[in-house]
């Protein structure tokens, strides 16, 4: 098969399934993050407070994490055209309900369920995987995740101007169930025109469901270790609404969300060790070993590129209102920007991975993320507005192009269980965007942004001395036992 790629060629099925997938994509885009650029106009129409409206945007993305995780593995086992269509459904109408939601605790609920709708982007990264070979997976996946999270841009360009039109105080209302709508809509009609694989191909599952298997006993130590900020997450959420912060739970209510999150945990050790315990007594033969320092460094390096994107676009509308008076149309606009640079630069980092390396790539973008982070940590209200916005432009082609190459490297670490590190790496970006809204509700903008350009550092350094480039070829048992080689070059 050529190495190009032509996505207007739609006689062929794969560059159908594509785009078909990533407007799937774009469309949960809309219904999640179309949050951001309507928060002013929520604030204004339910008279919240600054820290009301935070918290909105930190439930918006917290469910996102155990979803990522669950929805990864369901996708292994089900497939993707029927989890994409239950996504999109449900999330629709998850999000119609928050649209008319009256009290402030029905917001906070039914935002922090609407989260659920975030993972239906781990679908697709299986299948594309399914539907593309590794030496075209790269540009394909940033397609689909560059054009696919376009559907943020797509919302701040679309809902505050009806929003701002039609309905009053309740426009917002009637912006998000529109959207809703449509996304219902989309997720009938692409279960009828897709299939989860090319004719003829075997969909690959893992051999166990309920948790990751790993290949060596260093890697099970690892692999259990790195669940806790998963949950960590959760917890600093969970603290946020506490007495000592927000007080919307009382303190028995904490509490019990604590002990359930370590008994939650404690059962997630218990499944990872029902998987993968044997290997204690039995070595996996070299042959199908694969190393999950790999997925762990994905797993931080997505924290950065994926969680900085949903804090930033989450929190830039209400940035250029309360520093820069700018107007609530003209700020959710210029917040737009941000996202719409998803339609060049992740396509743009999968490509570049597929044609200089995937690792040399995520040196560049981080390298790039780190600079330009730590350049917004010096801004102040005297700079203009158009210097803040260039600086949040380039910041965002490099975390944008960040996450196309992570994304690049994902299939290629262990094919059958994709669709579980897709959900583990994705549910680390939700990670990184509950931690740096957290960081953002509790102190200036400037430092968030330097906070940051901080941790991008952090993880600079782990890609630079222990991430390692995919070469060889992977190895794929069939049902009937027999062995597949997979070229990963």
């Amino acid at each position: 098969m050529s190495d190009k790629l032509n996505v207007f060629n739609f006689g062929k099925p794969n560059i159908r399934i594509l785009h078909y997938t990533w407007f799937a994509f774009f469309m949960t885009f809309v219904v999640w993050l179309g949050l951001g650029p309507l928060m002013p106009f929520i604030k204004e129409a339910l008279q919240l407070t600054d820290q009301q409206a935070k918290v909105l945007l930190i439930l918006n993305v917290a469910m996102t994490i155990p979803a990522r995780i669950v929805v990864g593995m369901l996708v292994d086992k089900f497939g993707p055209r029927i989890m994409y269509t239950g996504i999109l459904i449900s999330g629709g109408l998850i999000s119609i309900a928050f649209s008319w939601a009256q009290g402030y605790e029905q917001l906070a609920l039914l935002r922090f369920l609407s989260g659920f709708i975030g993972a239906g982007f781990v679908v697709g990264i299986r299948m594309i995987g399914e539907w593309f070979p590794a030496k075209q997976t790269g540009l394909a996946q940033g397609i689909y995740g560059g054009w696919g999270n376009f559907g943020s841009a797509g919302a701040a360009m679309t809902l505050p101007f009806i929003a701002a039109n039609f309905g009053g105080a309740d426009g917002w209302r009637y912006a998000l169930t529109v959207a809703s709508i449509i996304a219902i809509i989309y997720g009938v009609i692409y279960y009828f025109s897709v299939s989860n694989t090319p004719k003829g191909s075997t969909y690959f599952k893992p051999k166990k469901m309920g948790a990751m298997e790993v290949t060596s006993v260093s890697d099970l130590i690892f692999y259990i270790l790195m669940n806790i900020p998963l949950f960590l997450a959760l917890a600093v959420l969970t603290w946020k609404l506490s007495p000592a912060q927000m007080g919307l739970i009382g303190t028995t209510t904490s509490y019990i969300i604590y002990l359930t999150l370590a008994g939650i945990y404690a059962t997630q050790v218990w499944k990872i060790w029902n998987v993968n315990g044997h290997i204690l007594k039995k070595p996996v033969p070299a042959l199908h070993r694969y190393k999950f320092k790999q997925v762990a460094i994905l797993d931080w390096a997505y924290l950065v590129t994926f969680g900085t994107e949903l804090a930033v676009v989450s929190v830039l509308a209400m940035f250029y209102v309360t520093w820069f008076d700018v107007p609530k149309v003209t700020a959710a606009l210029l917040a737009g920007i941000y996202p719409f640079i998803n339609l060049f630069a992740r396509p743009g980092g999968g490509w570049i991975s597929d044609k200089i390396g995937r690792k040399r790539t995520l040196i560049i973008v981080f390298a790039g993320i780190t600079a330009s982070f730590i350049l917004l940590g010096f801004v102040n209200q005297e700079w203009p507005v158009a210097m803040v916005v260039g600086v949040t432009i380039i910041a965002g082609i490099f975390s944008k192009a960040g996450s196309g190459a992570v994304y690049a490297m994902v299939p290629l670490v262990q094919r059958r269980m994709t669709g579980q590190i897709a959900g583990m790496v994705g549910a680390f970006g939700n990670v990184g965007a509950v931690m740096f809204l957290t960081v953002n509700s509790l102190v200036s903008y400037d430092q968030f942004f330097m906070f940051i350009g901080i941790i991008a550092g952090f993880v600079f350094a782990l890609i630079l001395f222990f991430l390692e480039e995919p070469k060889g070829q992977m190895v794929e048992t069939l049902p009937d036992g027999t062995v597949q080689m997979i070229d990963v070059k």
